[in-house]
């Protein structure tokens, strides 16, 4: 186990420095000019040309990149002489937007996408796990029909027609619920269950409908395996082997998707944050790519995809805890 833990971290490692590599290099060297989306638009050629020595723009590509991996690992100076900043550990740099740091700022926002992310996360797979395996027990039926007719319409409905409709309908028409504004759990914890409900349901509505079919597909494909038999003919419980052995069994493609789409929403959901004015990772990762913002789109991709390789390495972990057979 502790040589398979230092291979993936190792490849974990390797795959964070490619992706760096190729952020920096689409946000560097193509025809964008990051000194004079930080200058301005009235800015002078001389001026210009100190943003651009500021910046260490003026240095050859490989080594911003070796100053901007180093910053991660120990901090680094921005700029040089009176005007020198101390950008400390991990120093992703300055947004060009507002002059703060960007660590700062992804640290500021990701509360605020971490509680929708998981809130939503609970939600959907309690939903769509609830209706597949409830469908896969009563495969072919009335019931199961329903269920997949009724998935299959939420997947058909992008979150933002959802998001919207849940707006008009439960805030201003019904008037149960007041428009999000997020506020922290441990200030309020009711206030940040009502304020997040209605983006939670908006994601959950979407990534339950395909959990349901892939947990339906999985179970009938489990309650089929010769052990299943067995665990009946020895007298078991239903309950028993439904939970035990089909269940159990049947997560293993469900963990995978999981970890995935976690891990995807932790980095932001641009489009849930933006229709419910939400102060997440993705609403900044819209302004950054607006206004051209290029070290916070930079800073947003890499949190990216630590998460999801973060989770990725979780998942198989998990795997041999839920079937013991992935251990040989």
């Amino acid at each position: 186990m502790i040589l398979y833990l230092a291979r993936r971290l190792l490849a974990l490692a390797g795959v964070l420095l490619a992706i760096a590599a190729v952020t920096f290099v689409i946000f560097y060297v193509l025809p964008t000019d990051p000194a004079a989306a930080a200058c301005g638009k009235t800015c002078s050629a001389e001026r210009l040309a100190d943003v651009r020595a500021y910046l260490g723009l003026d240095r050859p590509v490989w080594r911003q990149f070796a100053d901007f991996l180093t910053g991660i690992f120990t901090g680094r100076t921005l700029g040089t002489g009176q005007y020198a900043v101390q950008c400390d550990f991990p120093c992703l740099g300055y947004s060009y937007e507002n002059s703060l740091p960007v660590w700062d700022l992804l640290m500021d926002r990701l509360p605020v996408s971490a509680s929708l992310a998981v809130g939503a996360a609970a939600l959907w797979l309690l939903l769509g796990l609830g209706a597949g395996v409830t469908a896969a027990l009563r495969k072919d039926t009335a019931t199961d029909k329903a269920l997949m007719v009724g998935a299959v319409a939420a997947a058909s409905l992008p979150v933002y027609f959802t998001s919207v409709m849940l707006i008009y309908g439960v805030i201003r028409v019904a008037g149960l619920l007041p428009y999000p504004t997020y506020q922290a759990f441990t200030d309020n914890p009711l206030a940040w269950a009502a304020n997040l409900l209605l983006p939670w349901t908006a994601l959950a509505l979407l990534y339950a409908a395909m959990y349901a079919r892939q947990s339906r597909g999985s179970m009938i494909e489990a309650m089929a395996e010769p052990y299943i038999r067995t665990a009946r003919a020895k007298g078991m419980p239903e309950r028993t082997v439904v939970v035990k052995h089909g269940l159990r069994s049947g997560m293993t493609p469900i963990l995978t998707i999981f970890g995935m789409d976690l891990g995807g929403l932790l980095a932001g959901a641009v489009i849930t944050e933006s229709i419910f004015g939400l102060p997440g990772i993705g609403r900044l990762f819209y302004g950054a790519l607006v206004s051209s913002d290029q070290p916070v789109v930079l800073g947003v991709t890499l949190l990216a995809a630590f998460f999801i390789v973060v989770a990725n390495l979780v998942v198989d972990l998990l795997y041999a805890v839920i079937d013991p057979r992935v251990r040989y």
